[in-house]
């Protein structure tokens, strides 16, 4: 799942993974994309989900922070969010994401605070605000997930083998 990162979980959730032979601390990233681009998820539940990105390296020519970087930071909080909410049972899987750029960004760090706006037992939907180091937003995001049952094959790829 890309490099891994210290992510601040509820122990609930960690009980939870742990139940199942999973350490979700030692295994949890940000996936490839995220690790790429520097996403750091900094706190993770299914109340909110808190993390960073650089702007240096994700920019457009104009230098300003990309648009679709803004997109898979938000994306990857909700995700996270959705993942977290529908526990062991679920993967989430995103359907709808919709962006809107209030600003732009040349420098530094932005960061992304996922909350729910609905959590239900097929799909749920999380607001992703990005803001700069000066706490003015960049980026209001909307993401849905579904949640669908996991199979044995879907086991392969996010459980690791015994």
């Amino acid at each position: 799942m890309g490099e891994q990162q210290h992510v601040k979980f509820p122990q609930q959730v960690i009980d939870e993974y742990a139940a199942l032979g999973v350490d979700l601390q030692a295994l949890f990233s940000a996936g490839h994309l995220g690790t790429r681009m520097g996403v750091q998820i900094v706190e993770a539940s299914a109340e909110r989900v808190v993390g960073t990105m650089p702007v240096e390296g994700n920019t457009q020519p104009y230098g300003l922070l990309h648009g679709g970087a803004s997109a898979v930071l938000a994306e990857t909080l909700g995700s996270v969010g959705s993942m977290l909410h529908g526990g062991t049972s679920k993967i989430a899987v995103g359907v709808d994401l919709n962006c809107t750029h209030h600003r732009g960004a040349r420098s530094g760090l932005v960061t992304g605070v996922a909350t729910p706006l609905h959590r239900g037992r097929s799909t749920a939907t999380y607001e992703i605000v990005i803001s700069d180091e000066q706490e003015r937003r960049v980026c209001t995001a909307r993401l849905t997930c579904m949640l669908r049952d996991v199979n044995p094959s879907d086991e392969e790829r996010v459980r690791p083998a015994n």
